[in-house]
C-alpha cells in the first residue's frame, strides 16, 4: 500500500487493524493449543519436553487486553532492503510487542526488536532512515483512542514534542513496573540493542530509565540470540526480593518468560543457611577483595608433600611410585593453578600414568581402561587423600572465622591483626550447620566453592543496583557470566552500603568485565524537573564529579517542603497521604525504618490501610508503607517522605544516609511532599 494512503477515518480504519491483529493473534494461538503431539514423540520425556515447549508458546501468545498489540506504525519511501527505485511504492509496519501473522504468514505486527522496527525509535527529520511518516497510537484501558503523525520527510512541518510520548511517559502507574517499549528513547534504543558479546555498564540518575533498558536489553539479546541463550540461560540480578516482584511482570509482557530472577544472597545461598548478621565493619572486610586470596591460600595449604612412595599391587606384581616423583606431579598441578576439585580429580590419574609406564617398560601392554582400575586402586585413593584431600567449602571457611592461628597464617600481608579480629566470629561454632553464618560469609563460602569446582556460567547476566555490592559480591556474580556477557546498572550517587563502590572502572575489574563498555543516561524522563533538581543539591557530598540528572518534564508545584511541630508531625504526614491519594495513581509513604510503627500506628487510627513494599497496587489500595531501606529502585506516582533528618540518622555514616535520603527523595513521578520537625540537612538548604 502507498505510505500516503489513508481512509476518510484514520482512527477508524487504524481501530479495524488492530480488531484484525488481534483475531490474528487468537487464531495463532489456536492453532498452537490443537497441536497433536501423539504421534511425533518416541516416548514419554520427549513427550514431557515438547509439551512444555508448547504450553510456553501458548502462554507467549497471550493477548493481554490491557496491554496494546501495537504502539507505533512507519510507513517507508521505498520497500526495505530493497533498492530505492525512482516513484517505487515503500512499505507500511505496525511495531508492537510481539510478532502477529495473518492466515497466509504475512505480518500485521511488527515485533519491536526487530530491526525493520529500529526506526520507529531512531529516525529523526536529521536523519530520517528511508522513513517517511511515523504514527504513534494512545490508548484508554486497552482501547486505540488517539493517534499522532510526524512527516519526517517534509520540510515544511515542523518539529514537535509528541504529546502522546509524553502522555505515555506521565501516565499514572498501579501495581508493578510495566515495559517502556512505546517510549525508548534513541541514547537508550543504542543501549537495549548492544551486541551479546560486550558487557555494558550504565550509569544513571533517578529516573532516566537504566532499570527498563537492562530488561529490554534482555529482551532484544533474546530475540537476536534466542537459541544461544535458550541454551545458555539468562539471569536479573536485582537488590531484594520487593524489588524482583516489582519489576516481574516486565518480561513476561513481552513475550519472555525464561528469565531467571535473583538476588545475590538467592545465588550463594544453596550451602548454608544465613541467619546472622555482621557489624557494618566485618560485612566490609568479608566483602574485600582481598579475601579471596585469603581463601585461595587457605584452600592450597591442604595439599601436603608426599613422604612415602605409592605402591599399587597387582595380581603378583608391585608398582612403586617414588615420593618425589608423586611430589613433581603435585608440584606441576599447583603450578598450573587448577581448581582445587580439578586436581584432586587429576593427580590419581597421574599417578596411574606412571604405573603404567613401569607396566610397558616391563613387556605389559596395558590400555585406558588399566589405567582407570590403577587409579581406583585403594594404595592410589590413600596417596591421593594424603596428599591432596578433598575439601568442603563451608568447613574451611568455618575454620577461618573461628581458629585465629589458622586465619593468621593465610591472611599474613593481606590482613592486619585488627582486621583478623574484627571478622573472627564472638561465639565459635562447632559444626556449619551449628554456625550463625551471615550474608557476607555465604558470599565468601561461594568463592572457595568455585575455587573447588567452576561455577557454571550463563550465556547473560543483569545487575541492577549493582552500585551497592561489594567486591566479593562482583566476583560471585561474574563468576555466572565468566564465558557469557553482562549489563551492569547503577547509579554511584544512590549507592547506600558501606561498601558500595566508589567507581565504576573498579566494579567492572572485579565483576571480570573490565573492558565493557560504560554508557551514562543524564535525561530523566520519569522525576519532575522540580524534584531532581532539589535532591541533586546532595550531590556534591554525595557523588562529587557525578553529572546531575535533567529532567525533560516540567511540572510545577510537583514539589512542597512543609515543617511541622514534633507533636503533629504524624498527623500532618497523614493529612498528606490524603492529599495524595485525591490524585490518580500509587502513593509511597517513604520513611527511616525505625519512624514505621508510629507511621504505622498513625494510618490504622486514621481508617487507611496500606501495604508492604512489593505487594501490587490496586485501583482500591494505592497508599504503601516504604521502610527507606527499601525504597530502592521502587516508583510511586506520590511520594510522601517523612523527617529527611531521620532517615540520615538511620545509617552507620553521614555520607551513607545522605546516599539513602537521595533515593527517598527520587521515588516520585508526579509530585513529592517532605514534612519535617526536625531541621533539614544542611546540604538542602
Amino acid at each position: 500500500m502507498p505510505a500516503h494512503e489513508e481512509s476518510s477515518n484514520p482512527l477508524v480504519r487504524e481501530r479495524a487493524h488492530l480488531a484484525a491483529s488481534r483475531a490474528a493473534l487468537r487464531a495463532m494461538r489456536e492453532d498452537v493449543q490443537a497441536l497433536d503431539i501423539r504421534d511425533v514423540t518416541a516416548n514419554w520425556v520427549n513427550a514431557a519436553v515438547l509439551q512444555s515447549q508448547i504450553d510456553d508458546r501458548i502462554k507467549a501468545l497471550a493477548d493481554l487486553s490491557h496491554t496494546p498489540l501495537f504502539f507505533g506504525r512507519l510507513d517507508y519511501l521505498h520497500v526495505v532492503g530493497a533498492e530505492k527505485a525512482e516513484g517505487s511504492e515503500g512499505e507500511r509496519f505496525y511495531i508492537g510487542r510481539r510478532h502477529v501473522h495473518d492466515a497466509h504468514g504475512d505480518p500485521m505486527v511488527i515485533d519491536w526488536r526487530a530491526p525493520v522496527s529500529q526506526p520507529f525509535y531512531q529516525a529523526s527529520r536529521n536523519n530520517p532512515l528511508d522513513v517517511d511518516h511515523r504514527r504513534r497510537f494512545g490508548y484508554t484501558g486497552g482501547e486505540l483512542t488517539a493517534y499522532e503523525d510526524e512527516y519526517l520527510t517534509d520540510p515544511s512541518e515542523t518539529e514537535q514534542t509528541s504529546k502522546l510520548l509524553q502522555a505515555e511517559i506521565e501516565r499514572p502507574r498501579v501495581g508493578p513496573m510495566r515495559d517502556i517499549v512505546a517510549t525508548i528513547q534513541p541514547e537508550q534504543d543504542e543501549i537495549v540493542r548492544s551486541d551479546l558479546g560486550g558487557t555494558v555498564c550504565v550509569q544513571g540518575g533517578p529516573g532516566t530509565g537504566k532499570t527498563a533498558v537492562g530488561l529490554h536489553r534482555v529482551a532484544y539479546l533474546l530475540y537476536a540470540h534466542r537459541e544461544r541463550l535458550a541454551r545458555t540461560g539468562t539471569l536479573v540480578v536485582g537488590p531484594n526480593r520487593s524489588f524482583l516482584h516489582y519489576i516481574e511482570q516486565v518480561l513476561p509482557a513481552l513475550g519472555e518468560l525464561e528469565v531467571q530472577q535473583a538476588t545475590v544472597e538467592d545465588l550463594v545461598a544453596a550451602r548454608v543457611e544465613v541467619r546472622g548478621t555482621d557489624e557494618s565493619a566485618a560485612a566490609v572486610i568479608k566483602g574485600d577483595a582481598r579475601m579471596a586470596e585469603v581463601l585461595r591460600r587457605a584452600i592450597r595449604s591442604h595439599v601436603t608433600p608426599p613422604v612415602e612412595p605409592v605402591v599399587v599391587v597387582r595380581g603378583s606384581r608391585r608398582w612403586r611410585v617414588p615420593a618425589y616423583e608423586v611430589e613433581e606431579m603435585t608440584a606441576e598441578l599447583l603450578a598450573r593453578d587448577m581448581r582445587y576439585g580439578a586436581a584432586h580429580e587429576a593427580l590419581p590419574q597421574r599417578i596411574a600414568h606412571a604405573v603404567l609406564v613401569r607396566m610397558e617398560e616391563a613387556g605389559e601392554a596395558p590400555d585406558d581402561r588399566v589405567q582407570n582400575a590403577v587409579a581406583r586402586n585403594p594404595a592410589v585413593k590413600a596417596a591421593v587423600k594424603a596428599v591432596w584431600p578433598a575439601v568442603d567449602p563451608a568447613k574451611l571457611v568455618l575454620r577461618l572465622l573461628t581458629d585465629a592461628e589458622f586465619l593468621a597464617a593465610h591472611a599474613e600481608g593481606i590482613l592486619s591483626d585488627d582486621e583478623q579480629k574484627q571478622i573472627l566470629m564472638v561465639k565459635p561454632a562447632r559444626s556449619v550447620k551449628a554456625a550463625r553464618w551471615t550474608a557476607a560469609d555465604a558470599v565468601l563460602i561461594d568463592e572457595a566453592a568455585d575455587l573447588v569446582a567452576r561455577t557454571h556460567s550463563l550465556g547473560h547476566v543483569v545487575i541492577d543496583e549493582a552500585q551497592d555490592l561489594s567486591p566479593m559480591q562482583y566476583r560471585a556474580v561474574g563468576r555466572r557470566c565468566s564465558t557469557g556477557s553482562a549489563t551492569v546498572l547503577g547509579d554511584l550517587a544512590q549507592g547506600t552500603t558501606p561498601w558500595s563502590t566508589g567507581s565504576w572502572e573498579q566494579a567492572l575489574f572485579h565483576l571480570g568485565k573490565a573492558d565493557a563498555v560504560v554508557e551514562e543516561l543524564t535525561a530523566g524522563f520519569r522525576v519532575p524537573r522540580e524534584v531532581i533538581a532539589y535532591a541533586s543539591r546532595l550531590l556534591p557530598a554525595i557523588s562529587p564529579g557525578l553529572t546531575p540528572v535533567e529532567s525533560v518534564r516540567e511540572a510545577p508545584g510537583s514539589l512542597a517542603v512543609r515543617e511541622a511541630a514534633a507533636e503533629e508531625l504524624d498527623a500532618a504526614v497523614v493529612a498528606a497521604c490524603e492529599e495524595s491519594l485525591r490524585h490518580e495513581g500509587s502513593i509511597g509513604l517513604i520513611a527511616a525504618d525505625a519512624r514505621l510503627p508510629a507511621l504505622a500506628a498513625a494510618l490504622a487510627a486514621a481508617g487507611h490501610a496500606y501495604l508492604s513494599p512489593g505487594e501490587e497496587t490496586t485501583a482500591a489500595s494505592r497508599l504503601t508503607l516504604v521502610p527507606a531501606s527499601l525504597a530502592k529502585g521502587l516508583e510511586y506516582d506520590y511520594v510522601v517522605l517523612d523527617e529527611p533528618a531521620a532517615v540520615v540518622d538511620g545509617e552507620p555514616d553521614e555520607r551513607t544516609g545522605l546516599r539513602r535520603l537521595y533515593v527517598a527523595l527520587t521515588r516520585a513521578v508526579s509530585g513529592l511532599t517532605v514534612l519535617h520537625a526536625a531541621d533539614l540537612p544542611e546540604q538542602l538548604a
